[in-house]
């Protein structure tokens, strides 16, 4: 995943510039554009935020709808079972964080 853009607003917030691949065209005059070190440093620090929620994105595709959900705990409630309950420990089992 590229992270040029989000770099480059997370250090110039409403900066006005465009790329074309890697390379950053910079039309905003209010604000310096930042350096190369400055983009490369951020770009890595929102990797690895990327990087570190990778279980919550799996697990987020993994749960059953919230609509199921509710389904199998009022199912549980009626004929005291534990499916949702399995469910969700079968998720997080699955997908640690």
């Amino acid at each position: 995943m590229n992270f040029l853009t989000e770099a480059i607003l997370a250090l110039r917030p409403g900066a006005q510039f465009s790329t074309n691949g890697d390379t950053i065209i910079w039309h905003d005059t209010e604000q310096d554009q930042p350096s190369d070190s400055e983009i490369s440093t951020k770009e890595a620090e929102l990797q690895a935020e990327h990087d570190s929620k990778a279980y919550a994105r799996a697990r987020a595709d993994a749960y059953a709808s919230i609509g199921d959900q509710l389904d199998m705990q009022y199912h549980d409630s009626v004929n005291g079972s534990r499916t949702w309950l399995d469910h969700i420990e079968a998720v997080k089992e699955a997908h640690p964080k």
